[in-house]
């Protein structure tokens, strides 16, 4: 059960990013880049105010030594592979949010190891990951599957479009199933970090990558739905990657990233109900920039 788990859970993730691949068209990739603009202000968002914030808030306050690795090292690490699809279910613009991630995970394998060596020199401490292990990662969760899709549907553009959802629904329903064992397994871990702050750095961590994505979407709603999910949503095991290759030692790292999980997830349902209630139904944006 022990290794089971892991490996319906990383399958699920692959279906999923492989379902929101055979829906993907050309455009869907090129729509932020015809956009620099709006491109820039994304970019701003996710790799540079996010990681400014997770290095001033661990100055700042006396965290736990897990808590701040956690935080910082989300803070520098990609967009996750299942953000698409809940942003999506936010009633966000689809080619925005697929165009983001495939952009995102292709500068990361260069931005993450810059951001990590450049968040050791603060720190006073040497700090590094390499790109290929960078590239590794995101190849195999977000490249590859989803890569496969969009070719299967460039292919067989029918075929494509009957299985897209039957494979969607099955990855959510091997998601459903991991995440009950996998939450009893890692919630008595993260109590033990409960207090001196923790669950509030936490919570402004992700309040943060909310409030920065839904103003600098822009005028769109629809895009600012996009870009606030994607800034506060971080790539765990990206994250964790990180945090074992600088700080063996640390082994509440990872109970910190997933608290930072339960955190966002609950703050996300949030925000998607807020802006459903204040936007209504959003509509997809207009061509203009």
């Amino acid at each position: 059960m022990a290794t089971l788990i892991p490996l319906v859970l990383k399958l699920s993730i692959l279906l999923t990013v492989f379902a929101i691949g055979l829906s993907t068209r050309a455009q869907d990739i090129a729509y932020v880049l015809q956009r620099p603009r709006l491109l820039l202000r994304s970019l701003i968002a996710i790799n540079v105010i996010m990681p400014v914030f997770a290095a001033l808030m661990a100055g700042a306050f006396d965290l736990k030594p897990a808590v701040e690795i956690a935080l910082v090292a989300l803070a520098v690490s990609p967009i996750p592979p299942l953000l698409p699809k809940k942003a999506i279910q936010a009633g966000g613009a689809a080619s925005y949010a697929i165009g983001l991630l495939v952009v995102a995970a292709v500068l990361a394998i260069v931005f993450v190891p810059v951001s990590v060596h450049l968040l050791g020199l603060v720190f006073g401490r040497r700090a590094d990951i390499g790109p290929l292990a960078v590239a590794a990662i995101l190849a195999e969760n977000v490249l590859a599957p989803i890569g496969a899709g969009i070719l299967l549907s460039h292919f067989a553009r029918g075929m494509a479009a009957r299985i897209a959802r039957p494979i969607s629904l099955t990855a959510s329903i091997l998601l459903g199933l991991c995440m009950i064992p996998i939450a009893i397994t890692a919630m008595p871990p993260v109590f033990t970090l409960i207090g001196q702050g923790t669950v509030a750095a936490t919570l402004a961590f992700v309040l943060a990558g909310i409030v920065t994505g839904h103003v600098l979407g822009g005028p769109e709603p629809a895009n600012r739905a996009v870009l606030a999910l994607t800034t506060s949503s971080r790539h765990p095991g990206v994250a964790g990657a990180i945090a074992s290759v600088n700080f063996p030692g640390q082994k509440q790292v990872l109970s910190a990233i997933f608290l930072y999980l339960v955190v966002n997830a609950i703050v996300s349902i949030g925000y998607r109900i807020w802006c459903h209630r204040r936007y209504g139904t959003l509509m997809a944006p207009q061509p203009a920039a």
